[in-house]
Protein backbone atom coordinates (compact mmCIF):
# COMPACT_ATOMS: atom_id res chain seq x y z
CA UNK A 1 0.00 0.00 0.00
CA UNK A 2 1.28 3.44 -0.92
CA UNK A 3 1.36 6.11 1.79
CA UNK A 4 1.81 9.76 0.87
CA UNK A 5 3.10 11.47 4.02
CA UNK A 6 2.15 15.15 4.11
CA UNK A 7 4.61 17.33 6.00
CA UNK A 8 6.04 20.85 6.08
CA UNK A 9 9.37 22.33 7.10
CA UNK A 10 7.97 24.64 9.78
CA UNK A 11 10.59 23.83 12.37
CA UNK A 12 12.22 20.46 11.97
CA UNK A 13 9.90 18.18 13.92
CA UNK A 14 7.33 17.48 11.21
CA UNK A 15 9.94 16.43 8.65
CA UNK A 16 11.71 14.40 11.33
CA UNK A 17 8.55 12.41 12.03
CA UNK A 18 7.80 11.98 8.33
CA UNK A 19 11.28 10.53 7.80
CA UNK A 20 10.86 8.36 10.88
CA UNK A 21 7.63 6.90 9.48
CA UNK A 22 9.42 6.15 6.21
CA UNK A 23 12.28 4.48 8.12
CA UNK A 24 9.86 2.29 10.05
CA UNK A 25 8.10 1.17 6.86
CA UNK A 26 11.46 -0.10 5.65
CA UNK A 27 12.23 -1.75 8.96
CA UNK A 28 8.80 -3.41 9.21
CA UNK A 29 8.78 -4.57 5.61
CA UNK A 30 6.33 -7.41 6.30
CA UNK A 31 3.54 -4.82 6.64
CA UNK A 32 4.07 -3.94 2.96
CA UNK A 33 3.78 -0.17 3.27
CA UNK A 34 5.64 2.13 0.90
CA UNK A 35 6.01 5.72 2.11
CA UNK A 36 6.74 8.82 0.04
CA UNK A 37 7.16 12.28 1.60
CA UNK A 38 5.51 15.39 0.18
CA UNK A 39 5.47 19.05 1.30
CA UNK A 40 2.33 20.48 -0.29
CA UNK A 41 2.65 23.93 1.24
CA UNK A 42 6.16 24.49 -0.11
CA UNK A 43 5.33 23.04 -3.52
CA UNK A 44 1.88 24.56 -4.14
CA UNK A 45 2.26 28.32 -3.82
CA UNK A 46 4.75 31.07 -3.03
CA UNK A 47 2.55 32.49 -0.28
CA UNK A 48 2.72 29.20 1.58
CA UNK A 49 6.51 29.05 1.12
CA UNK A 50 6.72 32.54 2.59
CA UNK A 51 4.68 31.37 5.58
CA UNK A 52 7.12 28.51 6.19
CA UNK A 53 10.07 30.92 6.00
CA UNK A 54 8.33 33.35 8.37
CA UNK A 55 7.59 30.59 10.89
CA UNK A 56 11.24 29.50 10.98
CA UNK A 57 12.50 33.08 11.25
CA UNK A 58 10.22 33.78 14.21
CA UNK A 59 11.35 30.57 15.90
CA UNK A 60 15.01 31.54 15.55
CA UNK A 61 14.86 35.21 16.46
CA UNK A 62 11.67 36.06 18.37
CA UNK A 63 9.70 33.01 19.61
CA UNK A 64 7.34 35.20 21.62
CA UNK A 65 6.01 36.80 18.41
CA UNK A 66 4.75 33.45 17.21
CA UNK A 67 1.62 34.02 19.29
CA UNK A 68 0.52 36.52 16.61
CA UNK A 69 1.32 34.08 13.77
CA UNK A 70 -0.42 31.18 15.51
CA UNK A 71 -3.60 33.07 16.33
CA UNK A 72 -3.85 34.47 12.81
CA UNK A 73 -3.69 30.97 11.30
CA UNK A 74 -6.18 29.65 13.84
CA UNK A 75 -8.69 32.31 12.81
CA UNK A 76 -7.96 32.46 9.08
CA UNK A 77 -8.40 28.76 8.34
CA UNK A 78 -6.82 29.12 4.89
CA UNK A 79 -6.34 25.34 4.60
CA UNK A 80 -9.78 24.33 5.91
CA UNK A 81 -11.38 23.46 2.56
CA UNK A 82 -10.26 22.28 -0.86
CA UNK A 83 -11.75 25.36 -2.52
CA UNK A 84 -9.45 27.69 -0.57
CA UNK A 85 -6.18 26.00 -1.50
CA UNK A 86 -3.77 28.02 -3.63
CA UNK A 87 -1.86 26.20 -6.36
CA UNK A 88 -3.92 23.05 -5.82
CA UNK A 89 -3.26 21.83 -9.39
CA UNK A 90 0.31 21.09 -8.37
CA UNK A 91 -1.00 18.91 -5.56
CA UNK A 92 -3.29 17.20 -8.10
CA UNK A 93 -0.28 16.25 -10.22
CA UNK A 94 1.41 14.68 -7.21
CA UNK A 95 -1.72 12.69 -6.38
CA UNK A 96 -2.14 11.47 -9.95
CA UNK A 97 1.52 10.48 -10.20
CA UNK A 98 1.73 8.64 -6.87
CA UNK A 99 -1.86 7.31 -6.62
CA UNK A 100 -1.61 6.83 -2.83
CA UNK A 101 -3.86 4.44 -0.96
CA UNK A 102 -3.35 6.46 2.22
CA UNK A 103 -2.70 10.12 3.04
CA UNK A 104 -0.92 10.54 6.38
CA UNK A 105 -0.63 14.09 7.68
CA UNK A 106 1.99 14.83 10.34
CA UNK A 107 1.37 18.59 10.27
CA UNK A 108 -1.43 20.59 11.85
CA UNK A 109 -2.28 22.60 8.73
CA UNK A 110 -2.71 19.67 6.35
CA UNK A 111 -5.67 17.77 7.81
CA UNK A 112 -8.64 19.46 6.12
CA UNK A 113 -8.36 21.05 2.68
CA UNK A 114 -5.69 18.68 1.43
CA UNK A 115 -7.66 15.64 2.63
CA UNK A 116 -10.80 16.93 0.92
CA UNK A 117 -8.94 17.70 -2.29
CA UNK A 118 -7.33 14.25 -2.39
CA UNK A 119 -10.73 12.59 -1.98
CA UNK A 120 -12.12 14.72 -4.80
CA UNK A 121 -9.28 13.71 -7.11
CA UNK A 122 -8.85 10.05 -6.17
CA UNK A 123 -12.34 9.16 -4.98
CA UNK A 124 -13.55 9.20 -1.41
CA UNK A 125 -13.46 5.42 -1.09
CA UNK A 126 -10.06 5.11 -2.78
CA UNK A 127 -7.89 6.89 -0.21
CA UNK A 128 -7.74 6.77 3.59
CA UNK A 129 -7.01 10.12 5.26
CA UNK A 130 -5.21 9.90 8.60
CA UNK A 131 -3.72 12.46 11.01
CA UNK A 132 -0.81 11.64 13.30
CA UNK A 133 -0.46 14.31 15.99
CA UNK A 134 2.69 14.68 18.07
CA UNK A 135 1.38 17.21 20.60
CA UNK A 136 1.63 16.19 24.24
CA UNK A 137 -1.02 18.29 25.94
CA UNK A 138 -4.22 20.18 25.27
CA UNK A 139 -4.89 23.85 25.79
CA UNK A 140 -3.60 27.00 24.13
CA UNK A 141 -1.10 25.93 21.48
CA UNK A 142 -3.00 22.81 20.37
CA UNK A 143 -4.22 23.89 16.94
CA UNK A 144 -7.84 23.29 16.05
CA UNK A 145 -6.64 22.35 12.58
CA UNK A 146 -5.25 19.04 13.89
CA UNK A 147 -8.76 17.67 14.31
CA UNK A 148 -10.87 16.79 11.28
CA UNK A 149 -13.92 14.74 12.30
CA UNK A 150 -14.24 13.60 8.66
CA UNK A 151 -10.81 11.94 8.70
CA UNK A 152 -10.64 8.16 8.77
CA UNK A 153 -8.38 8.07 11.82
CA UNK A 154 -6.66 10.36 14.34
CA UNK A 155 -3.52 8.93 15.99
CA UNK A 156 -2.17 10.82 19.00
CA UNK A 157 1.21 10.45 20.65
CA UNK A 158 -0.10 10.16 24.23
CA UNK A 159 -3.50 9.80 25.92
CA UNK A 160 -3.67 13.57 26.52
CA UNK A 161 -3.45 14.12 22.76
CA UNK A 162 -6.40 11.89 22.01
CA UNK A 163 -8.48 13.23 24.88
CA UNK A 164 -7.99 16.73 23.46
CA UNK A 165 -8.95 15.56 19.96
CA UNK A 166 -12.17 13.98 21.25
CA UNK A 167 -13.07 17.17 23.10
CA UNK A 168 -12.55 19.05 19.82
CA UNK A 169 -14.96 16.82 17.92
CA UNK A 170 -13.01 13.76 16.76
CA UNK A 171 -15.13 10.60 17.21
CA UNK A 172 -13.57 8.42 19.91
CA UNK A 173 -14.11 5.35 17.72
CA UNK A 174 -11.68 6.84 15.18
CA UNK A 175 -9.08 7.95 17.70
CA UNK A 176 -6.07 5.92 18.80
CA UNK A 177 -3.04 6.40 21.04
CA UNK A 178 0.01 5.48 18.97
CA UNK A 179 3.04 6.49 21.01
CA UNK A 180 6.10 8.30 19.72
CA UNK A 181 7.13 8.33 16.07
CA UNK A 182 10.90 8.74 16.08
CA UNK A 183 13.77 7.00 14.31
CA UNK A 184 14.34 3.30 15.11
CA UNK A 185 17.67 3.94 16.84
CA UNK A 186 15.85 5.66 19.71
CA UNK A 187 14.15 2.35 20.45
CA UNK A 188 17.45 0.53 20.90
CA UNK A 189 18.37 -1.12 24.21
CA UNK A 190 19.83 1.01 27.03
CA UNK A 191 23.60 1.41 27.02
CA UNK A 192 25.44 -0.87 29.39
CA UNK A 193 27.31 1.08 32.07
CA UNK A 194 30.75 0.11 30.79
CA UNK A 195 29.78 0.75 27.17
CA UNK A 196 28.66 4.27 28.11
CA UNK A 197 31.87 4.92 30.04
CA UNK A 198 34.03 3.71 27.15
CA UNK A 199 32.17 5.88 24.63
CA UNK A 200 32.54 8.97 26.79
CA UNK A 201 36.24 8.39 27.37
CA UNK A 202 37.23 7.20 23.88
CA UNK A 203 35.07 9.36 21.58
CA UNK A 204 34.73 12.53 23.65
CA UNK A 205 37.76 12.50 25.92
CA UNK A 206 35.47 13.28 28.87
CA UNK A 207 35.35 11.95 32.41
CA UNK A 208 32.27 9.66 32.56
CA UNK A 209 31.90 10.38 36.28
CA UNK A 210 31.40 14.13 35.75
CA UNK A 211 28.34 16.04 34.56
CA UNK A 212 27.81 16.04 30.77
CA UNK A 213 25.53 18.65 29.20
CA UNK A 214 24.11 18.22 25.70
CA UNK A 215 23.25 21.46 23.85
CA UNK A 216 20.83 20.88 20.95
CA UNK A 217 19.87 23.31 18.20
CA UNK A 218 16.69 22.85 16.23
CA UNK A 219 17.24 21.56 12.71
CA UNK A 220 16.43 25.10 11.48
CA UNK A 221 19.10 26.66 13.67
CA UNK A 222 17.20 27.91 16.75
CA UNK A 223 19.70 27.89 19.61
CA UNK A 224 21.54 29.92 22.25
CA UNK A 225 24.76 27.92 22.19
CA UNK A 226 27.20 30.83 22.50
CA UNK A 227 25.25 32.42 25.34
CA UNK A 228 25.30 29.16 27.27
CA UNK A 229 28.94 28.35 26.51
CA UNK A 230 30.10 31.80 27.68
CA UNK A 231 27.98 31.51 30.79
CA UNK A 232 29.42 28.11 31.69
CA UNK A 233 32.96 29.39 31.13
CA UNK A 234 32.53 32.51 33.26
CA UNK A 235 30.59 30.67 35.94
CA UNK A 236 33.36 28.07 36.27
CA UNK A 237 30.80 25.28 36.24
CA UNK A 238 32.48 21.87 35.96
CA UNK A 239 30.33 20.71 33.05
CA UNK A 240 31.53 18.86 30.00
CA UNK A 241 29.54 19.92 26.95
CA UNK A 242 28.46 18.20 23.74
CA UNK A 243 27.16 20.65 21.11
CA UNK A 244 24.78 19.69 18.30
CA UNK A 245 24.33 22.50 15.72
CA UNK A 246 21.48 20.91 13.75
CA UNK A 247 21.51 21.59 10.02
CA UNK A 248 22.51 25.22 10.53
CA UNK A 249 25.88 26.06 9.01
CA UNK A 250 25.74 29.38 10.84
CA UNK A 251 25.41 27.60 14.18
CA UNK A 252 28.27 25.24 13.36
CA UNK A 253 30.60 28.05 12.28
CA UNK A 254 29.81 30.19 15.30
CA UNK A 255 30.61 27.34 17.72
CA UNK A 256 33.79 26.47 15.80
CA UNK A 257 34.90 30.11 16.08
CA UNK A 258 34.18 30.09 19.82
CA UNK A 259 36.18 26.90 20.27
CA UNK A 260 39.19 28.38 18.50
CA UNK A 261 39.14 31.19 21.04
CA UNK A 262 38.57 28.82 23.96
CA UNK A 263 40.64 25.72 23.19
CA UNK A 264 40.90 24.56 26.81
CA UNK A 265 37.16 24.29 27.42
CA UNK A 266 35.71 20.79 27.64
CA UNK A 267 33.38 21.25 24.67
CA UNK A 268 32.93 18.86 21.75
CA UNK A 269 31.09 19.93 18.59
CA UNK A 270 29.42 17.04 16.78
CA UNK A 271 28.54 17.04 13.06
CA UNK A 272 24.92 17.28 11.92
CA UNK A 273 24.83 13.66 10.84
CA UNK A 274 25.64 12.11 14.17
CA UNK A 275 23.96 9.49 16.35
CA UNK A 276 21.83 11.82 18.49
CA UNK A 277 20.28 8.90 20.35
CA UNK A 278 23.75 7.80 21.46
CA UNK A 279 24.67 11.20 22.89
CA UNK A 280 21.31 11.52 24.64
CA UNK A 281 22.02 8.23 26.39
CA UNK A 282 25.48 9.46 27.40
CA UNK A 283 24.46 12.95 28.60
CA UNK A 284 23.46 13.89 32.12
CA UNK A 285 20.96 16.45 30.81
CA UNK A 286 19.78 18.01 27.55
CA UNK A 287 19.22 21.70 26.69
CA UNK A 288 16.81 22.30 23.79
CA UNK A 289 13.84 24.37 22.72
CA UNK A 290 10.64 22.70 23.99
CA UNK A 291 9.73 21.02 20.72
CA UNK A 292 7.73 17.82 20.81
CA UNK A 293 10.16 15.80 18.68
CA UNK A 294 13.17 16.43 20.90
CA UNK A 295 11.00 15.83 23.96
CA UNK A 296 9.88 12.45 22.60
CA UNK A 297 13.52 11.53 21.93
CA UNK A 298 14.64 12.64 25.39
CA UNK A 299 11.92 10.59 27.09
CA UNK A 300 12.86 7.47 25.13
CA UNK A 301 16.56 8.07 25.91
CA UNK A 302 15.97 8.85 29.58
CA UNK A 303 17.74 12.21 29.31
CA UNK A 304 16.50 14.90 31.76
CA UNK A 305 15.38 18.09 30.04
CA UNK A 306 16.35 21.73 30.47
CA UNK A 307 13.81 23.46 28.25
CA UNK A 308 15.31 26.54 26.60
CA UNK A 309 12.63 29.23 26.82
CA UNK A 310 14.88 32.25 26.18
CA UNK A 311 13.10 34.82 24.03
CA UNK A 312 9.69 33.55 25.04
CA UNK A 313 7.72 30.41 24.24
CA UNK A 314 5.81 29.63 21.07
CA UNK A 315 2.22 28.39 21.55
CA UNK A 316 3.12 24.87 20.41
CA UNK A 317 6.08 24.88 22.82
CA UNK A 318 3.86 26.03 25.66
CA UNK A 319 1.92 22.76 25.74
CA UNK A 320 5.17 20.77 25.73
CA UNK A 321 6.38 22.79 28.72
CA UNK A 322 3.07 22.09 30.45
CA UNK A 323 3.38 18.33 29.82
CA UNK A 324 6.95 18.23 31.14
CA UNK A 325 5.97 20.25 34.20
CA UNK A 326 3.01 17.99 35.03
CA UNK A 327 5.13 14.84 34.75
CA UNK A 328 8.31 16.25 36.30
CA UNK A 329 10.54 15.56 33.29
CA UNK A 330 12.86 18.55 33.64
CA UNK A 331 13.10 22.26 34.27
CA UNK A 332 12.80 25.47 32.25
CA UNK A 333 15.45 28.05 31.41
CA UNK A 334 13.84 31.48 31.20
CA UNK A 335 17.01 33.46 31.96
CA UNK A 336 20.55 32.39 31.00
CA UNK A 337 21.51 32.15 34.69
CA UNK A 338 18.91 29.42 35.13
CA UNK A 339 21.23 27.07 33.25
CA UNK A 340 24.03 27.61 35.77
CA UNK A 341 21.65 27.07 38.65
CA UNK A 342 20.34 23.74 37.38
CA UNK A 343 23.70 22.38 36.25
CA UNK A 344 25.19 23.17 39.66
CA UNK A 345 22.21 21.69 41.49
CA UNK A 346 22.07 18.49 39.46
CA UNK A 347 25.84 18.05 39.65
CA UNK A 348 25.60 18.18 43.43
CA UNK A 349 22.34 16.17 43.65
CA UNK A 350 22.48 13.33 41.10
CA UNK A 351 19.58 11.69 42.90
CA UNK A 352 17.30 14.33 41.33
CA UNK A 353 18.41 13.21 37.86
CA UNK A 354 17.70 9.60 38.78
CA UNK A 355 14.18 10.58 39.86
CA UNK A 356 13.56 12.37 36.54
CA UNK A 357 14.77 9.33 34.59
CA UNK A 358 12.38 7.16 36.57
CA UNK A 359 9.47 9.46 35.72
CA UNK A 360 10.51 9.35 32.06
CA UNK A 361 10.30 5.56 32.16
CA UNK A 362 6.79 5.85 33.61
CA UNK A 363 5.49 8.08 30.77
CA UNK A 364 7.29 6.24 27.99
CA UNK A 365 4.57 4.85 25.67
CA UNK A 366 4.20 1.07 25.97
CA UNK A 367 3.72 0.63 22.21
CA UNK A 368 6.25 0.60 19.38
CA UNK A 369 5.87 2.55 16.10
CA UNK A 370 4.96 -0.72 14.40
CA UNK A 371 1.53 -0.20 15.99
CA UNK A 372 1.26 3.17 14.21
CA UNK A 373 2.03 1.47 10.90
CA UNK A 374 -0.61 -1.20 11.54
CA UNK A 375 -3.19 1.45 12.40
CA UNK A 376 -2.34 3.41 9.25
CA UNK A 377 -2.71 0.30 7.15
CA UNK A 378 -6.03 -0.49 8.80
CA UNK A 379 -5.02 -3.41 11.00
CA UNK A 380 -5.90 -4.01 14.62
Amino acid sequence: MKVLVLTASTGGGHDMRARAFQAWTRREADLQLEAQLHRPMESCHGLYRFGVWLYNSIQRYAPRLHNIYFNYLEAAGMFRSAGRLLGAERFRRTLEETKPDILLSVHGALNHGFFEYARNVLGRDRVRCISWCDELHGGYGFSRHWVNPQADLFIGAVPETCETAVRMGMPATRTRVGGFLVRPDFYGPPLAIETRRDLIRDQLGFDPDQFILLLCASSRGAHNHLTFLELLKRGRVPAQVIVLPGKSEEARRSVESWLRGNPHQLVRLQPHRTDVSLWMRCASALVARPGTGTTHEAILSGCPLLLNCLGGVMPQERITVEYCREHGLGETIRRPQDLLRWVKRWSEHPDELLAIRQRMRQVRPPVMPREILKAVKGGA
